[in-house]
């Protein structure tokens, strides 16, 4: 499965933007872009023009970033919701948060997405009782993710548990602490994102 290796606080650094990426590193003092709050490389402290086409593909960069998603995969997301009816930018954003490990990440079952995706991968979530390991896997209205009775007391699981009501879970999704368990009521409107992201700045950028 091809994904982004290199470090993550180059990843805010380059967006000039948090975009929580480690978890509970970014809240405190060691966070990257609260040290040098400027782009990674020999020129970063130098100041681009803020021109039409750069908020754009920025923008891309950040969506695409703070989902995980590597470029051919987010591409193939805004084409899908480019087919569907409604507002383009708001069903990308529907289809990134239906992610099996952004349903794990904010449920508040791991403490980010990278993390999320690690679980999921390793076989530690099943959806409507059945093991899934795809991270990609997208959820739907009425699905039920549930950590596997096995993996309940690996300690990412434990701590986990101890540490649930300290992340606001979106009201699409029902926690259910004692059972470990995720209750989709139905896929989220814009309203209900917390990202910060300009959705239609993508969809300008694609439609070049």
């Amino acid at each position: 499965m091809a994904r982004y290796t290199g470090p993550d606080c180059k990843l805010c650094r380059r967006e000039k933007v948090k975009l929580f990426l480690k978890g509970s590193k970014c809240d405190g003092p060691k966070c990257a872009i609260e040290i040098r709050p400027y782009p990674p490389g020999e020129h970063g402290r130098i100041r681009a023009k803020d021109g039409e086409y750069l908020q754009q593909i920025r923008e891309k960069q950040k969506a695409r970033r703070i989902y995980g998603v590597l470029e051919k995969q987010f591409e193939g997301y805004y084409v899908e919701a480019a087919r569907k009816s409604g507002r383009t930018g708001e069903t990308l954003l529907q289809i990134l948060e239906s992610r099996l490990d952004n349903v794990v990440y904010r449920a508040g079952f791991a403490k980010s997405r990278d993390m999320a995706r690690q679980l999921v991968t390793h076989g530690h979530f099943l959806v409507n009782g059945k093991r899934v390991n795809i991270p990609s896997y997208r959820v739907r209205e009425n699905d039920v993710v549930e950590v596997a009775r096995k993996s309940l007391e690996l300690t990412p699981m434990v701590v986990a548990r101890a540490e649930i009501g300290e992340r606001t879970v979106p009201a699409w999704l029902e926690l259910m602490p004692d059972q470990m368990r995720i209750l989709v009521h139905q896929l989220p409107a814009r309203a209900q994102i917390d990202t910060q992201v300009q959705e239609q700045l993508i969809v300008e950028y694609y439609s070049k």
